[in-house]
């Protein structure tokens, strides 16, 4: 009896789990980009923040996964604190949405839903009615398990002992709140806990009292992701992590407080214990925020000062581009210069951190890659388009050409980006395969990449400083870059032929050395453009 409910109980959870997932990646997916770019565009007004926190959290259905793309930003430099803060503020009240939509009866809809996500998703001709098809059908296999879970707790109603137990959570909210933070910290999805709490309030298992300290507890486990997240990053992202946690303990501390009014505040509200039960989720969120948006500055001045250090930033989008300047070409190209330095040093940066990420297996750094390689992308687009507008105005030969030099430019430093990203995706593979390379092996793609790093670090400051000398020096040095790769190709595969290394070891790392040839070469490319060869 006991081992049949648990098995319908985990059942359930797995289907509502799946169905949460299915759903915000067909809402992920309908979005295209939109959601990182929401985020990247981040003012610092804090109610712009919270805003922005609530939209994306309803359309990935997690505030997890929202809190875990904020302090990735926030630990590559992409986001300040405040806008970080203000994001996970409205990602708490954003995945409340989940807890109102599941606490409403439209189990009617249920199979309808399945149906239709399934004609859509499976038999629609163009991707965006298969992604919204994708959406509908993991909001009825979510309400299916929220059924399932409801089911296989039912006899629990005839537990005295079951019973007695969640009466303790109601006359003792403190344990209740443990259990509800425990749970969702194991979970790591406080609507997955949300969602088990509203299918036992539906079986009459919970009191409000009860109900009201399990969700409180599950404002408190939710911080865990953002803790797991943050450990061995960055100042900012530490800071942005514990931000989320200050802000939740403090509000369930006072919550406790004065447990017995907000319960009957919530009860006053009307409706049956689960709708109440989604109420009190919402309420104490939107609440929480609200009280402390007028004091926001003070809040993240206190962060600061538990965890102090100095915070460094990067400005998403171009810093250099000014449209009301393109009348006067030499000083536009001039800021497209500075823009393109600004560019390739991120590119630099990308390709010495992703060898880092295969070496030392730096999961928290190869998020850091990843999104830097979204801004490199960013500014190519942004100086390419602002190119494209000066090249519509009076310029001179000379101003043509130089035109033409940088849209080449820009793009030679994206591919340098692109393949700093598949080096992390090799790094990945590495990791998950649990692949082994011998001391020999990362060394030499360490002396790769330092003789690339070295042909970069020339051929920026030969643009910097328009050095046709130091330009020569990274042309002739593409080919000892060219020889070394091919010599270590060749010792590597007699390795292989003798044994000595795994292969499947031995293909990532003829990729890996294959990438940094690649951007010796694009480096070549910049130094020819230098020269004025392109």
């Amino acid at each position: 009896m006991v081992w049949n409910m648990l098995i319908q109980l985990v059942g359930g959870l797995g289907l509502f789990l799946f169905g949460m997932q299915l759903m915000a990646s067909g809402m992920q997916k309908a979005a295209g980009d939109r959601l990182r770019r929401i985020l990247e565009v981040l003012t610092s007004n804090p109610v712009i923040a919270v805003l922005t926190g609530i939209v994306v959290t309803i359309l990935v259905q997690s505030s997890s996964t929202t809190t875990v793309m904020v302090v990735g930003f926030a630990n590559a430099g992409l986001m300040t604190l405040p806008q970080a803060l203000g994001t996970i503020l409205g990602a708490n009240i954003g995945t409340t949405v989940t807890a109102q939509i599941v606490s409403f009866d439209v189990y009617y809809l249920v199979y309808p839903a399945i149906g239709l996500g399934a004609v859509l998703n499976f038999f629609g001709k163009r991707r965006l009615y298969k992604y919204v098809g994708q959406a509908i059908l993991g909001f009825g296999i979510l309400f299916t398990g929220m059924s399932t879970m409801s089911d296989a707790m039912r006899p629990l109603r005839d537990s005295p002992f079951f019973m007695d137990m969640i009466a303790q959570f109601g006359a003792f909210p403190l344990f209740g709140i443990f259990i509800g933070a425990m749970f969702t910290a194991l979970v790591q999805s406080s609507s997955a806990s949300t969602g088990l709490i509203i299918a036992m309030s539906w079986q009459g298992i919970l009191p409000l009292p009860a109900a009201v300290a399990l969700i409180l507890g599950t404002n408190v486990g939710t911080c865990i992701t953002a803790l797991l997240a943050s450990l061995g990053a960055s100042l900012p992202a530490r800071r942005a992590a514990f931000g989320h946690i200050a802000f939740n303990i403090t509000g369930v501390l006072i919550v406790l407080l004065i447990f017995g009014p907000f319960t009957e505040f919530i009860a006053g509200l009307g409706g049956d214990v689960t709708r109440q039960t989604a109420n009190a989720h919402t309420v104490f969120n939107v609440v929480s925020t609200l009280v402390v948006l007028p004091f926001f500055k003070y809040f993240v001045t206190l962060i600061t000062h538990v965890i102090p250090g100095d915070e460094v930033a990067l400005e998403m989008g171009p810093k250099y581009l000014d449209k009301r300047i393109l009348k006067t070409p030499a000083i536009a190209i001039g800021g497209v210069r500075q823009e393109c330095l600004r560019m390739a040093t991120l590119a630099r940066e990308m390709v010495g951190e992703s060898l880092h990420v295969f070496v030392h297996k730096d999961r928290k750094m190869m998020q850091q890659v990843l999104q830097k390689e979204d801004l490199v992308d960013s500014l190519e687009k942004e100086i390419v388009i602002y190119l494209a507008e000066l090249a519509q105005h009076s310029l001179t030969m000379e101003q043509s050409q130089q035109v033409s030099g940088l849209m080449h430019l820009v793009n030679d430093l994206e591919r340098i980006g692109d393949h700093a990203q598949n080096i992390v995706h090799l790094a990945e593979i590495k990791m998950e395969e649990g692949l082994s390379f011998t001391d020999q092996a990362k060394e030499e793609l360490k002396c790769m990449q330092a003789k690339v790093d070295e042909m970069m670090a020339k051929v920026i400051e030969a643009f910097a400083k328009e050095d046709l000398a130091l330009a020569r020096e990274v042309v002739e040095q593409d080919d000892v870059v060219d020889d070394l790769e091919r010599n270590l190709r060749k010792a590597h595969i007699g390795r292989i032929n003798d044994k000595v290394c795994f292969p499947p070891s031995g293909v990532i790392y003829l990729d890996v050395l294959s990438n940094f040839e690649r951007i010796g070469d694009h480096a070549t490319n910049i130094a020819q453009i230098v020269l004025g060869e392109v």
